[in-house]
């Protein structure tokens, strides 16, 4: 542990920071990520990255894709943030639709 004094705006703050080891940093939890592989068999699972609305939805069940193509547009802090495909395949189920709203991580595609 080693302590250090910062000033914020004027004030004095003490605080101890750890050092820490290239394995400790390689073991330290991550955060979630918003594209993950299902179970087996099941495909790719796209997920939102943040809270926000569904602007568009620019793919239906069964369509093939690219990746980097884009899946719908996401609409978060008065910007829209495109959801591209992760990778090729075909989309085997959508879980959003046009105008809904949808909290971080929730499952918008699955692609197949």
């Amino acid at each position: 542990m080693r302590k250090f004094s910062v000033n914020v705006n004027g004030t004095k703050y003490e605080v101890e920071v750890e050092e820490l080891d290239a394995n400790a940093v390689a073991q330290a939890p991550k955060a979630a990520e918003p594209v993950k592989s299902a179970p087996a068999g099941a495909g790719t699972e796209v997920r939102s990255p943040m809270p926000g609305n569904i602007l568009q939805v620019n793919v239906n069940p069964g369509d093939t894709v690219k990746e980097g193509q884009q899946l719908m547009i996401l609409e978060a802090m008065k910007m829209e943030n495109e959801i591209l495909a992760p990778c090729a395949g075909r989309i085997s189920s959508i879980g959003v639709a046009k105008g809904s709203s949808v909290e971080s991580g929730a499952l918008l595609c699955t692609i197949a």
